[in-house]
């Protein structure tokens, strides 16, 4: 057992907490074996849900009542102290019990608390916040999606390389095409720093970066480029952007097919490729934004999603930790 992969996991964030985590992880498990739980959350209540579903050489409950909730301000919860399932799991990889974290609790909350907990990567001085999006051609890193508000072109290329190392490390056998999300693909365009950033970025020598340029909005989905890189305030816009136009195709599509005989027959004929589109752009597939930058991993499952979503962000932790995330930014910074 000594060769897993430790996940330390808050089992206490999240709607649905903690029996959606304990599927998810028991989900998980049923494919992978390669992952070692330390869970950190209500042991009498996480123990009825696990008992006899794993293996007990997979997994130990760490015991504690105090949690932090969604409607926590990221002050309220760092002054709850050091015994909220959700401080003790960040304290894990801090001690180096653990090899990653997971939660799906308060975003602000454990952005604030990874910061007070664990230590910058050496060069960097602002930790982004990243996710997989869907493209035409496979899938895109994009980050910063709201931890910074305002970055400077040495955020933006540090942006640049943390984003790059994360894709090399959940796909190793691809070499990610970086490019800056701005207003347009002229170099003229965009405020001082996106293009003081262009320049830097096309002076840079880096290993696993390759340049291309800027990346307007409506390019985002096309798979030419792999990391896309933003200050937060943009690439939040843009994330909450794509969501909603994810949702109303989705929900446009389903009520044109379900409005009448017509549409109720074309959907049976269709069946295969709708199944194939609703799979497509299904958000728990994509569930796991990574807090990057710090000197380990934290992962953020979305808060609302199932237990199948956080199956799926545990697959995430696997892949960075066997990718060796950390030491690909150290390489290249």
């Amino acid at each position: 057992m000594t060769d897993l992969i430790k996940i330390a996991v808050d089992a206490m964030g999240g709607d649905g907490s903690p029996k959606k985590v304990i599927d998810g992880i028991i989900y998980n498990h049923k494919s992978n074996q390669e992952n070692y739980f330390k869970i950190f959350g209500d042991k009498n209540r996480i123990s009825k849900l696990i008992n006899n579903k794993i293996d007990k050489g997979f997994y130990e409950i760490i015991h504690t009542e105090n949690t932090v909730k969604s409607t926590d301000s990221p002050l309220e919860a760092a002054k709850k102290g050091k015994d909220t399932s959700m401080w003790l799991s960040i304290e894990s990889v801090k001690k180096k019990e653990s090899d990653i974290v997971i939660s799906a609790g308060n975003t602000g909350a454990l952005l604030v608390i990874s910061k007070l907990n664990l230590k910058m990567i050496e060069n960097i001085d602002k930790p982004a916040l990243s996710a997989l999006w869907p493209n035409k051609k496979g899938m895109s890193v994009v980050l910063d999606l709201g931890a910074n508000i305002e970055c400077s072109s040495k955020n933006l290329v540090d942006f640049s390389i943390m984003g790059s190392a994360l894709y090399k490390s959940l796909y190793p056998k691809e070499n990610p095409n970086v490019a800056l999300l701005n207003i347009g693909s002229e170099e003229l365009k965009g405020n001082e720093t996106i293009k003081e950033t262009f320049q830097k970025l096309n002076e840079k020598k880096s290993k696993n970066l390759n340049f291309s340029g800027y990346i307007e909005g409506n390019q985002l989905m096309d798979g030419d480029v792999n990391v896309i890189v933003s200050d937060g305030f943009t690439g939040n816009v843009a994330l909450k952007t794509a969501e909603g136009t994810a949702n109303f195709i989705t929900n446009e599509l389903k009520q044109a097919l379900n409005g009448n005989l017509l549409g109720k027959i074309s959907s049976l004929l269709n069946i295969s490729n709708l199944r194939k589109f609703k799979k497509r752009l299904d958000p728990r597939l994509y569930n796991g934004a990574i807090f990057i930058g710090l000197d380990t991993p934290v992962v953020k499952s979305h808060g609302g999603t199932d237990y199948i979503g956080f199956s799926n962000s545990l697959d995430v932790c696997n892949k960075i930790i066997k990718g060796n995330l950390i030491d690909k930014i150290n390489e290249n910074i």
